[in-house]
């Protein structure tokens, strides 16, 4: 990672001009690998919201913030951006991921991530997708829920907007209902199977290259 994070692309020389002549700053650009996170709803409404007040906003502000501190951590840059953010257009990074969590409906478990149906680089999507299928499980120990994988996550608005270039992917994080006790009193686990998830796709990704 240090190899790549400390790789300097640009030079530039800044001159000041003072009473007594001129002073040169130098400065070094450094290229660091970025990284985008969409907090689901942030900025344009709740989302789901349960009887007693747990909303999905407040949910996955909370883990995209654990996301993104934890990728500082390891030498990335990111972008929390906002559902409907003017930065996704035409944004590009590294890999993009929106976190969502789902209803609040009694009976249901699990959570599902998804790729734009429409995506011109499917296979690295799909790279993207299969890393936070294997470390969100590994993680949570929620079960797969693959069969309510939705149209809306398939055709989700950022995917149209984005670079077309940029990885990206959708992860509905669990049910508020019967997952709310790992949503909402253990969003270290959550945000530990994203970040390993990202990481896994962006290591790999390296390593082709």
């Amino acid at each position: 990672m240090k190899s790549r994070t400390s790789r300097v692309f640009l030079f530039a020389t800044i001159v000041l001009l003072t009473g007594t002549g001129m002073l040169a700053y130098e400065f070094f650009f450094v290229q660091v690998p970025k990284v985008g996170i969409v907090v689901g709803h942030w900025r344009n409404d709740s989302g789901a919201t349960c009887e007693d007040g747990l909303r999905e906003v407040d949910i996955n502000m909370e883990i995209a913030q654990a996301v993104a501190s934890r990728l500082k951590n390891v030498g990335y840059r990111v972008d929390l951006l906002s559902e409907f953010d003017t930065k996704l257009h035409g944004y590009h990074a590294l890999a993009l991921v929106s976190l969502h969590a789902d209803s609040c409906l009694p009976g249901y478990t699990g959570f599902k991530v998804a790729r734009g149906v429409h995506s011109i680089i499917p296979a690295a999507d799909d790279a993207l997708v299969d890393c936070i299928w294997d470390h969100y499980e590994n993680a949570t120990h929620l079960e797969r829920d693959p069969l309510h994988v939705t149209i809306d996550m398939q055709e989700y608005h950022a995917f149209q907007t984005i670079n077309p270039k940029t990885p990206s992917a959708i992860i509905e994080l669990g049910y508020l209902a019967e997952d709310r006790e790992l949503l909402n009193k253990h969003p270290g686990k959550t945000a530990s199977g994203v970040v390993e998830g990202i990481r896994c796709f962006l290591e790999r990704s390296a390593q082709r290259h």
